[in-house]
């Protein structure tokens, strides 16, 4: 659309179904490239791809002809077909439903890329759900923890 002009920073975060530490070495740097593709496919222009174990952060300036909640359906959809098509995990993958969206102003983007580029490290201090509770609870966010991702400890 003509005079159409946005700046817009989303964060979003999945996890594995059953929080299963299925992303591995094996296969977890090109998975965070194939979703970098995905998201350009989109006409998204990704910022950082990142994760750990179980879970993935995914920062993209949005473009706005796109709703985030159908970004986040193809690229869970397409990134777990891509990982069964490659027999990465026994069994079948999935992706658990939902998933966290938080939006940034371009004065932080450095700060969040180095936070998901830096996961595995983050992660030595604290699990995944304390992380993702901090976010919430961080920028103000009123939850119910039974729709919060499945946790298990």
């Amino acid at each position: 659309m003509a005079n159409t002009y946005t700046q817009i920073n989303i964060q979003a975060v999945f996890a594995v179904k059953g929080r299963e530490n299925l992303l591995n070495d094996q296969f977890i740097h090109p998975l965070f490239a194939y979703i970098s593709g995905i998201l350009k496919n989109l006409n998204q222009y990704p910022l950082a791809v990142g994760g750990y174990e179980n879970h993935v952060h995914i920062f993209f300036e949005q473009n706005p002809n796109s709703s985030l909640s159908d970004i986040m359906e193809k690229v869970k959809a397409n990134s777990s077909k891509w990982i069964n098509e490659n027999n990465f995990v026994p069994g079948h993958f999935e992706w658990q439903r939902g998933y966290g969206g938080f939006s940034y102003a371009r004065r932080q983007r450095n700060e969040i890329i180095k936070y998901i580029m830096n996961q595995e490290e983050h992660h030595r201090l604290l699990t995944f759900k304390e992380e993702y509770l901090d976010i919430l609870m961080r920028y103000g966010i009123e939850f119910n923890d039974q729709y919060l991702f499945e946790f298990y400890e």
